[in-house]
């Protein structure tokens, strides 16, 4: 981090002493945890897929008291792809950038109308890359996801017995970007930037630190990507402020904004001014949770790369107190200044 200043990038959004003082309070924020990987050797030249179906059900995220089944099934054409059972010749919903309707809160999937879509996907896509699965076609019979108390841990395993497949029709392509770009919020001090793949290294390494003003508070999380330094994060689970939990319940029958009618004690992680509500997991060895660091980095920043073009992204990238909304910002401004190479 001490190597790189604001001109070291090209800036997609605000401005050079924004981005210094960003990059300036992550270096000095200290690391919690630090997980690395050895390279893998020779990178798969096709994409894989899962090897025999599978399915997974749960009670629902935003209807109290349904329940919604998941079906993975191995699929030949690149990327994800979500198709409603529920809406009969309603179209496939690919997992793109170009597909997010909305991201303020969550990642919203759609694909022609506006009932055809799929809320809080994030929590679902992340294991596309997280797991190294490259083609999915996933059948849902809702909208609405489910919503388990151990996180995604479920969706991991359920993939994970599924097997892998080569798919020797289709090219498995590593695309990094051109030069070090990066994005700044000056009002919030949030930054991202990604910083090109080494010519000898197509792993993507992630440097991700929040900074919540609750008993979360300060966490960062280093790591190369892997399935197995993926799988502490399936355990965490989303979290909000103690005074978000109350409205959710106050008015969630009223508002569509505090919808969230699953969430309860077990699969929500609820913090407080100084201490959380209810058990946090992922605890070091000091007692300090790093659940909400986990769910930032492989729910929430993880899920957005997975909505880049077929293809796994090599390279750094640099989280600090970023969120959903400019994650998506952030890559579709790599989009569309054709910044996205082949590595």
């Amino acid at each position: 981090m001490s190597n790189f200043d604001a001109h070291s990038f090209r800036l997609l959004n605000g401005d050079q002493p924004s981005v210094q003082r960003s990059l300036g309070a992550l270096a000095a924020q200290p690391v919690d945890l630090r997980l690395t990987a050895s390279p893998a050797g020779e990178p798969p030249v096709c994409a894989t897929t899962i090897a025999h179906s599978a399915k997974v059900s749960g009670p629902a995220t935003y209807s109290r008291g349904q329940r919604r089944t998941l079906r993975f099934l191995p699929c030949e054409k690149p990327g994800w792809h979500f198709q409603r059972t529920d809406l009969p010749g309603a179209p496939e919903i690919p997992a793109l950038l170009s597909s997010v309707s909305e991201s303020n809160r969550a990642i919203v999937l759609q694909a022609g109308s506006s009932e055809n879509r799929i809320r809080m996907s994030e929590h679902i896509v992340c294991h596309r890359l997280g797991l190294g699965i490259d083609n999915l076609l996933i059948e849902t019979d809702s909208e609405d996801p489910p919503l388990f108390d151990s996180g995604s841990v479920e969706l991991a395993v359920a993939l994970r017995r599924a097997g892998t497949a080569l798919v020797p029709s289709c090219p498995l392509e590593h695309h990094t970007v051109s030069e070090p770009v990066a994005y700044v919020n000056p009002e919030r001090g949030s930054l991202l930037a990604w910083l090109p793949a080494e010519s000898d290294d197509l792993r993507l390494h992630l440097d991700v630190a929040i900074d919540f003003p609750t008993a979360i508070g300060c966490q960062r999380l280093q790591f190369d990507l892997t399935p197995e330094n993926f799988e502490p994060g399936t355990h965490a689970r989303t979290n909000c402020a103690e005074r978000e939990w109350r409205l959710a319940h106050l008015f969630g029958w009223l508002l569509p904004r505090y919808r969230h009618l699953g969430y309860t004690e077990e699969n929500i992680l609820v913090a407080g001014k100084t201490r959380y509500r209810n058990e946090p997991r992922l605890c070091l060895d000091n007692g300090k949770s790093l659940e909400a660091v986990w769910h930032r980095a492989c729910m929430d920043l993880l899920a957005a790369l997975s909505l880049l073009p077929p293809g796994r992204p090599a390279g750094t990238i640099l989280s600090y107190k970023a969120g959903h909304a400019m994650d998506v910002q952030f890559l579709k401004a790599i989009l569309n200044h054709n910044l996205l190479v082949v590595s």
